[in-house]
């Protein structure tokens, strides 16, 4: 019985912004900190929500439908093509480079006084978008394949 591939993805932007409340900017390349987040973003900390993701393919579906979004916009960090996020379990981990993270969260409460919701009447970062701690740190960049490792078990 041969083991199936595991599941890899497409980094496609990796996105920070220097002070909350302000959109995220795809700035190319960044550096994962071990229980930090990504080196210079303002929603970096000592939480379970250390780095955000979402995958390029629901951007682009919600793009389709008329929203004029830029990468960052929904205040994610890592733009993945290739990977349902939400549909991973809690506790997956991902390689990214030198880098391992863990899932923390699925979806967020919205907050409706958002530019996105209050011109598409909708959001997709409540229910598509993701949420994990860095576990390992180590450069991302724009280019790098992430690895989905489903099952494992939370460093402490």
């Amino acid at each position: 019985m041969s083991k199936s591939a595991p599941q890899t993805g497409e980094v496609l932007a990796v996105c920070l912004s220097e002070a909350k409340g302000t959109p995220k900017q795809d700035v190319g390349q960044g550096e994962l900190i071990a229980g930090h987040g990504l080196q210079g973003d303002a929603h970096a900390g000592d939480w379970h929500r250390q780095v955000s993701l979402l995958s390029w393919d629901k951007i682009e579906e919600f793009r389709a439908r008329g929203a004029q979004v830029a990468d960052g916009a929904f205040g994610e960090n890592l733009i993945v093509a290739g990977i349902d996020f939400k549909a991973l379990p809690l506790g997956t981990r991902m390689r990214v480079g030198a880098a391992e993270l863990e899932l923390t969260q699925i979806g967020k409460e919205c907050h409706h006084g958002c530019v996105i919701f209050q011109t598409m009447g909708d959001c997709i970062m409540p229910r598509e978008g993701v949420f994990a701690r860095v576990l390992r740190g180590g450069a991302v960049k724009a280019g790098d394949i992430l690895h989905i490792e489903r099952g494992g078990a939370a460093h402490v």
